[in-house]
Formats: C-alpha cells, sequence, structure tokens
C-alpha cells in the first residue's frame, strides 16, 4: 500500500460499491459507472477483491453531496489526482473548521470550493 493510500484509508471512515450506491439512488449500476467515468463521483479500487468503491461521505439520498461536482472540477483543474482530492476533503480545514466533505454536506459548499479555487494559484 502506497502512502497516499495509507493515508487514505486513515481519513476516510466508510466506503460504498457502487452497486450499493444504484440501489440506494435507484438507478443502474451504469448510470453509477457513467457519474464515475465523467467525473461526478471519485472511486477508487481497495479492499481484498479491488473492487471500485466510493467514500460514503461523497454519497446523499438521491445523489452526490450538493457541490461536490463542482469542487471535484476545481481540483481536477489544479492537476490533483483521484487519491489527493479525496485527501483534502476528508483532511481537516481548521479555517473552515471541520474537514471540506463536513462543510459541505453542511450546504457550506462556497466555502470549500473558495479554498479550492486557491489551490490553483
Amino acid at each position: 500500500m502506497s502512502e497516499i493510500e495509507a493515508k487514505i484509508e486513515a481519513l476516510v471512515p466508510a466506503w460504498l460499491h457502487l452497486p450499493d450506491i444504484s440501489e440506494q439512488w435507484g438507478v443502474s449500476i451504469l448510470d453509477v459507472r457513467d457519474m464515475v467515468r465523467s467525473g461526478q463521483l471519485i472511486a477508487v479500487k481497495r479492499g481484498e477483491r479491488n473492487t471500485l468503491q466510493v467514500p460514503a461521505a461523497f454519497i446523499d439520498e438521491t445523489g452526490p453531496v450538493k457541490h461536490l461536482v463542482g469542487t471535484l472540477t476545481v481540483l481536477r483543474d489544479c492537476h490533483f489526482s483521484d487519491q489527493e482530492i479525496i485527501e483534502w476533503l476528508f483532511t481537516e480545514d481548521e479555517s473552515l473548521p471541520g474537514s471540506p466533505i463536513q462543510a459541505l454536506r453542511e450546504n457550506r459548499g462556497t466555502e470549500v470550493k473558495r479554498r479550492a479555487q486557491a489551490e490553483l494559484i
């Protein structure tokens, strides 16, 4: 396991498999895979079977957490890898307070995107 993979494992408390997300949202597994492929969600291979999994905190009842997709776009524009994005979203930020993913879940997306855009500088 690489250093960043170990860090992500320590930071992310819960993960969901793509079929579980599909069932929760009432959409086909292909729709969820398309969201991963198009960059609306991040999934990483993990676990014994090396299956694609998404951090559970990214998922709301009916779709991705509000402002997540826009934040992912900004961080990708900063040339962050998917693993670096997950690390950034789950790392505590005293200025928020809490982690960026906590702030997104609390509908404080503007603050998170502002910090993400600062990564471009």
